[in-house]
């Protein structure tokens, strides 16, 4: 069966592909499609968000659809950037200045106030209809500078708890046992795995 996952963020394809391997599903982006129309994210909250494209997705294309929407929420910060994380910066935001910003921000401000998490949601939607949402958290803190080549997003300055390394130090195997997207696609998975069941 398709399962299209509703980004055309190729960092984040890789992740969500590497972490539903398993399913006996073929997986596609929304660049695998023409004329699919942008979403726009306006939701308030992250599920508003994940539940918008991952409906309008199904919708269009008659597929099964899972879309997420994820955050860095920093406590010093009240909550921000939250679900404005992608485009924290400004219009034409990359993670470079998202993460320049952020360190802006928390210039001076002590490990005890640097406290974090990031949050996923993920929503599960076949022909416009939602048929689940799962969420992951991970918190830990804010580094003093950027540091690691891998991943991608705010990964350079997160330190899971429990951890020394930044998101960005480990391998993907690491990250992918205790992210917040992998936590929720766990969730995902039984939830397209029982839907996948009626088709068989």
């Amino acid at each position: 069966m398709d399962l299209v996952v509703a980004t055309r963020n190729k960092d984040k394809l890789r992740e969500i592909k590497e972490l539903l391997k398993g399913l006996r599903v073929k997986v596609f982006s929304l660049d695998s499609f023409n004329d699919v129309p942008e979403v726009v994210e306006d939701g308030k909250t992250l599920e508003g968000n994940a539940i918008k494209k991952a409906v309008q997705v199904s919708e269009f294309l008659k597929k099964f659809v899972v879309s997420d929407d994820s955050g860095l929420e920093v406590e010093y910060l009240k909550g921000d950037p939250g679900v404005y994380s992608a485009r924290f910066s400004g219009k034409n935001a990359t993670y470079k200045t998202n993460n320049e910003k952020l360190m802006k921000l928390l210039k001076k401000i002590p490990l005890s106030k640097r406290k974090a998490c990031f949050r996923c949601v993920i929503a599960v939607a076949d022909k416009g209809k939602v048929i689940g949402i799962a969420e992951g958290k991970c918190c830990g803190n804010i580094d003093f500078e950027s540091k690691g080549d891998n991943g991608f997003g705010y990964d350079p300055v997160f330190i899971p708890d429990g951890f020394k390394k930044t998101f960005a130090q480990m391998g993907a195997s690491q990250k992918n046992k205790i992210s917040h997207r992998s936590i929720a696609l766990k969730g995902a998975k039984k939830i397209i795995s029982d839907h996948l069941s009626l088709y068989l």
